[in-house]
């Protein structure tokens, strides 16, 4: 037999983010091909540079920041070497030489030296109490010296300038920022978004001397302050320069390979010696360098491509987004968001709540994006920048992100679910969608799982609720967020109980009011909170309670569901599936009048009428003189039926009365989510009444009651509740279900999930073995219903206006 071949040696030198995942990319192409040696400057395993600011903020420790634990390296058979940097490359003997002599010979090199901070050019910059702000060391340093406290200045406002005041401000020291420029950020914000960011952090204690040039750090021994061009000064005990990035090439330079600013490579990330590949922030592409995590990772997997002899991937470059990693600050800044006179911006300011969003236009294309305060639209409108689509049909509601769009009853504030798998979720991690949706199937139940496996969310967290909202589409019931108290969203600390506990205890009558007296971090709430508080508020004060319709979805505000066109279908409530001659023919006339572009039969035996302008809305609805189907609403859509006992030979109850008399005691009704009800006529149950949230089945004896059922992409077989003798009961029984699930679940909570999560003893206890429990619960939601109005009637009668429009074209550069 023959002698095994030996493996290819593969040297790393440099144990950061990007070259670390070029070796996780290559081990899952190719976990065989090489015999790896990882060679590092520091003495620790791989971490997440980008978490540098929670550590100096004392928020994090270092451990936890760890990416790649030493275990990681010997359970794949990487050699590890810390502590031990790289200082020769002999490409005649192919071997690389370490500070301590250390030879290791290879067959392909992969470059990840990163970049080293760079330094002002002025007198004094050497001095002991000049600190840069790149790694660890770094970090450890400032650590150790802000204990002593006194003053900082931090000499630069970009992203690290930023963060590391941030940092040192939370440890205690008096901290200035001095930047050259008019406002901060001047590389991620416009003049007005940089403005509403300094003023925020000077709420947090930091001064700002903008414009200022710096001329030396002053001091002999040690540093005593900061003198400007202008002959002022400023006291300093510590100087923190953060004036930009220098790719580290110095090591590639002495051995010969190609340098500019940074190492040259081509699309496949290989230096002008075909045997090293180089990555990260030491490389330069197509004349760009890159700074942020994401592009790296991009590039990370082509050169792990390339390495595992596949050959079929090319870099072209990345387009980079900005988020700002300061502890409750939200920025997220792309591409060309300052525009010019070629383009248009869509711009909404709210400098009472610190929210600033802007949109730069060209050709009805996404080219620029800015949004300071709220930045759960940015990947949408990312996406839509890189594919560079056509936004024309959505700019009316581009600044209010997808979820205005509409929502045709599957997971309605689920934004994750509407994005394509090729959408970024993680921009730290360069985490797709895709890829975290396939983790989550292959075994990942938990948002620790998912950090640990896929890296999403395991850095800043600003990506975090994305995730969780693919955990849920993904596992739906499954999906157990309770190991530690989810707040209802990032707006405050408040869980959804704790919310709805202080609206009883404080009677609270409104969604301002609620967000006054809980003091919301952002008083006008987001997407999230302000339908859940909404619903919450008038769920507990249904007689009392301020409907806010501008914190309802589109749907629910237009009082129809809003199609990809943006047209709208209209849904009459028939009850029980049941209809007329005069009704069919009165239907038929509306549709043959305003040419209705399609007539269809739905699912819940009901029909829909599409392709209806916003503006016709109210005529048709006048004209076909019939109920909202609420078809579009988190509240009753439909209780369907079967023929039962009245012409089916099989029938042994009267199911499609019962369904008419639910339907009708049930119209109206509001619910976390929506909510569909059916009644079979026997066993058979053609009604599919085991996949509905409540399910009745007549049997010889009577009914059977089921509920917590879901027929959608989970599909969830129902529990059974009851089995009862009369009607009148089921109509009970019904009611009583729906208002503990009414005043119990969180809101979008559909009743799959909350039976599961509540269980079925609990609710059986409530329900029906307490009589007097289940009269209450009856009564308090036919109390609720009673305070409910036909939309439509309101709407044709002039009380209700559908066509208040979210926001108007603005004129280029206006406000």
């Amino acid at each position: 037999m023959g002698k095994k071949a030996a493996k290819a040696r593969l040297v790393v030198i440099g144990n950061g983010m990007a070259g670390i995942r070029t070796i996780e990319e290559l081990l899952k192409m190719a976990p065989d091909l090489y015999e790896i040696t990882v060679f590092g400057d520091e003495p620790h395993p791989n971490y997440n540079r980008i978490l540098l600011t929670p550590v100096l903020a004392g928020e994090m420790r270092l451990e936890e920041t760890i990416l790649n634990d030493r275990d990681w390296y010997a359970e794949h058979g990487i050699t590890l070497h810390t502590g031990s940097p790289v200082v020769h490359i002999d490409r005649v003997r192919r071997r690389v030489i370490t500070a301590s002599g250390m030879h290791a010979p290879y067959d392909r090199i992969l470059i990840a030296t990163g970049a080293a901070a760079a330094l002002a050019p002025i007198p004094g910059n050497d001095l002991p109490g000049v600190y840069s702000y790149r790694d660890m060391r770094d970090v450890e340093a400032l650590t150790k010296v802000s204990a002593e406290g006194g003053e900082a200045v931090i000499i630069g406002a970009g992203l690290l300038g930023l963060e590391v005041a941030h940092g040192l401000n939370a440890r205690g020291m008096r901290v200035t920022v001095v930047h050259r420029r008019a406002w901060p950020l001047d590389k991620q914000l416009d003049a007005r978004g940089g403005a509403m960011l300094q003023r925020a952090m000077e709420a947090r204690g930091i001064r700002f001397l903008m414009e200022r040039e710096s001329a030396a750090v002053l001091g002999k021994d040690h540093v005593e302050g900061l003198q400007f061009q202008d002959g002022s000064s400023i006291p300093a005990r510590i100087v923190v320069m953060t004036v930009g990035i220098r790719p580290r090439i110095a090591l590639a330079q002495a051995a010969g390979l190609a340098c500019e600013q940074g190492i040259l490579v081509n699309d496949t990330l290989q230096t002008y010696d075909p045997r090293i590949y180089a990555v990260g922030e030491c490389v330069q592409h197509r004349g760009l360098t890159y700074g942020l995590v994401a592009p790296l990772f991009e590039q990370a997997k082509v050169a792990a491509n390339h390495l595992a002899e596949y050959g079929r991937m090319r870099y072209e470059g990345s387009v980079t987004s900005t988020k700002l990693k300061v502890t409750g600050i939200e920025l997220f800044s792309a591409g060309d968001f300052l525009g010019g006179n070629d383009t248009e911006e869509l711009t909404l300011l709210d400098a009472h709540r610190g929210i600033y969003k802007k949109v730069v236009l060209q050709d009805n294309k996404i080219k620029g994006i800015l949004l300071y305060g709220d930045t759960s639209i940015g990947p949408w409108l990312f996406e839509h920048l890189r594919e560079e689509n056509d936004v024309s049909s959505q700019r009316d509601y581009l600044l209010f992100g997808e979820t205005h769009l509409g929502d045709s009853g599957h997971a309605g504030a689920n934004q994750a679910a509407r994005l394509p798998d090729t959408a970024e979720i993680c921009g730290c991690n360069g985490v797709n969608k895709g890829q975290i949706v396939q983790a989550i199937r292959e075994g990942l139940f938990t948002l620790e799982e998912v950090r640990k496996c896929t890296k999403a969310s395991a850095s800043c967290g600003s990506c975090t609720g994305l995730v969780e909202q693919l955990l849920i589409g993904t596992l739906g019931g499954i999906y157990d967020g309770s190991a530690r108290k989810k707040a209802l969203c990032a707006c405050t600390d408040y869980s959804h109980q704790e919310v709805r506990d202080a609206i009883h205890k404080q009677r609270l009558l409104s969604v301002r009011e609620t967000f006054c007296s809980l003091g919301w971090r952002n008083p006008g709430g987001c997407a999230t909170c302000r339908p859940a508080v909404n619903y919450y508020v008038r769920t507990a004060w249904p007689a009392e309670a301020l409907d806010d319709p501008s914190a309802r979805f589109i749907n629910e505000r237009a009082h129809a569901n809003i199609q990809k066109d943006g047209t709208y279908s209209v849904v009459p409530r028939i009850y029980g599936g049941v209809t007329t001659p005069t009704e069919l023919k009165r239907i038929a006339e509306v549709a043959e009048r305003h040419a209705v572009p399609m007539v269809k039969f739905t699912g819940g035996q009901r029909l829909d009428l599409l392709g209806i302008p916003k503006e016709k809305l109210p005529q048709i609805w006048a004209e076909l003189d019939m109920p909202s189907g609420y078809a579009y609403g988190k509240a009753l859509r439909t209780v369907k039926s079967c023929v039962g006992k009245e012409f089916c030979r099989f029938g042994v109850q009267d199911s499609t009365q019962l369904a008419i008399d639910l339907e009708k005691n049930l119209e109206r009704m509001w619910a976390p989510h929506k909510v569909k009800l059916a009644a079979s006529g026997c066993p058979r149950n053609c009604a599919e009444s085991t996949i509905k949230d409540v399910g009745v089945i007549g049997v010889d004896s009577g009914w059977e009651i089921y509920v917590g059922g879901n027929g959608g992409m989970k599909v969830r077989a129902a529990d059974l509740l009851a089995k009862v003798k009369t009607g009148a009961e089921v109509i009970e029984i019904t009611k009583a279900f729906l208002q503990m699930y009414r005043e119990d679940a969180q809101y979008l909570e559909r009743t799959a999930p909350w039976v599961e999560r509540v269980g079925m003893e609990r609710i059986k206890a409530e329900v029906i073995d307490k009589l007097e429990r289940r009269r209450e619960l009856a009564e308090r939601l036919d109390f609720a219903i009673a305070q409910e109005k036909d939309p439509w009637a309101e709407a044709i009668s002039g009380r209700l206006d559908i066509h208040a429009a979210p926001l108007r074209r603005v004129s280029a550069g206006g406000v």
